[in-house]
């Protein structure tokens, strides 16, 4: 085969699929997604409740639920298994040098634990779970954290009285006003500094690897 027509085989089929959606219908390719479809796709629950189903789960199933689909990785309490992840305690650490980040000492927003679980959970049989089995399991992690009390019953309704103790913990990310204006700023290259003090060494700070 030639290198022409080599060329003009990989340039219609360039044009062919750069022409993608257009073509579709008249070459019957794919159909539009039905709406129950993208339904299936669209997980997620904001902040502010928006995208919560509606549903509800208590403590006590959460912990049934939370035995069979997530104790062999997150323990028995969401105590974590080896090196899987931590789900409970950790309150007080996160100033440490080695903090323990988990749903009650770190997580701001109880929608994204609730996301989470819906949409990636259990591992390796992702979206099994109804969403009245996610409010329980949730319920379950909140009382290990020592968030709610045995009898509670978490739902769509009463999802945003929950209070997460990070909540307040973040701060919006400003560099863009902050530190961006440092970076972009006409650079001063000579005469910048009247005298140079050193502070300290990079060997006391012990950042510097032994050889």
């Amino acid at each position: 085969m030639s290198r022409f027509r080599d060329l003009a085989i990989g340039t219609v089929l360039a044009v062919t699929l750069g022409a993608g959606p257009a073509l579709a219908e008249r070459l019957g390719l794919g159909r539009p997604a039905l709406p129950e479809e993208i339904a299936a796709w669209d997980v997620k629950a904001m902040p502010d409740g928006r995208g919560l189903p509606v549903g509800s789960g208590t403590v006590a199933d959460g912990e049934d639920l939370f035995s069979f689909h997530c104790a062999v990785c997150h323990g028995e309490f969401a105590e974590g298994v080896d090196n899987w992840p931590q789900l409970a305690g950790g309150e007080g650490t996160l100033g440490d040098a080695d903090p323990v980040k988990t749903v009650g000492s770190y997580w701001p927003y109880l929608s994204t634990v609730w996301n989470y679980i819906y949409r990636s959970m259990p591992f390796g049989g992702a979206q099994v779970l109804e969403p009245d089995e996610v409010y329980a399991i949730v319920a379950y992690i909140l009382y290990s954290n020592f968030l709610v009390d045995d009898d509670f019953e978490l739902s769509n309704e009463n999802f945003l009285d929950v209070q997460m103790p990070n909540a307040d913990g973040f701060i919006p990310d400003d560099r863009d006003e902050v530190e961006l204006p440092l970076f972009v700023r006409e650079p001063c290259m000579t005469d910048c500094k009247d005298s140079v003090e050193i502070t300290m060494r990079a060997t006391i700070l012990n950042v510097t690897p032994d050889m």
